[in-house]
């Protein structure tokens, strides 16, 4: 079956995973409040070619929504412990998660996937966020300068930190970039959704944490 992990297991304050004689420590980290004006939930590495990346097809009401990063302390035997950014996640609602689907855009089937197979999206600039298409379509316009001046140095400071801008004017629409765990590479973003249907968070997986499946 496709790839799906056990955010369950992941999203937890404190929770330490063993896999591998590597031990992960989790920490929830707040790292601000998103705004969607549109309520299509963008998932990208918005400082790598922003005007490509597509909405997921599921789409929430228009809001201010919290911004969690989950940082995994990795220690490992005969290294100093490493912070990473494990997850990301768009909090939508507090309602429990009964069940977690892989986010799609348009033209993505799931039924073509393998084994452990999934959708995600490119990372080539070592960030990741999860924000409004307005967001991300406005910072496509900004000038390279804008875009080094305020976002460049999101990627010097370890995780969890962050860094917070407005990209559109007129609706606050902003980016929030973290660091994408262990940096380039594709990833996966999931939608939670409570017992009534209702979604209750996207949450962008950076496959620190292995073999963690459903």
């Amino acid at each position: 079956m496709p790839y799906l992990p056990d955010l369950t297991t992941v999203l937890v304050d404190g929770a330490r995973i063993t896999q591998g004689g590597v031990e992960y420590v989790i920490k929830a980290r707040g790292v601000g409040m998103v705004t969607l004006p549109s309520g299509q939930v963008v998932g990208c590495d918005p400082l790598i070619a922003p005007d490509t990346a597509a909405p997921f097809t599921v789409t929430v009401e228009p809001g201010r929504y919290r911004l969690d990063a989950w940082v995994a302390a990795v220690h490992q035997s005969g290294s100093e412990p490493q912070d990473r950014t494990a997850a990301l996640q768009l909090v939508i609602s507090d309602q429990p998660t009964m069940r977690w689907e892989l986010a799609l855009t348009n033209g993505q089937d799931p039924t073509e996937l393998g084994a452990d197979g999934f959708f995600g999206y490119p990372v080539d600039a070592g960030v990741g966020t999860l924000a409004d298409a307005v967001a991300v379509g406005a910072l496509a316009h900004w000038e390279f300068d804008q875009v080094d001046e305020v976002f460049i140095p999101a990627q010097v400071p370890p995780a969890p930190a962050a860094v917070d801008a407005i990209t559109d004017e007129a609706s606050g629409a902003n980016v929030i970039i973290v660091s994408s765990g262990w940096g380039d590479g594709i990833y996966p973003t999931f939608i939670g959704y409570a017992a009534d249907g209702e979604v209750t968070s996207y949450v962008t997986d950076f496959l620190v944490i292995p073999n963690q499946t459903a």
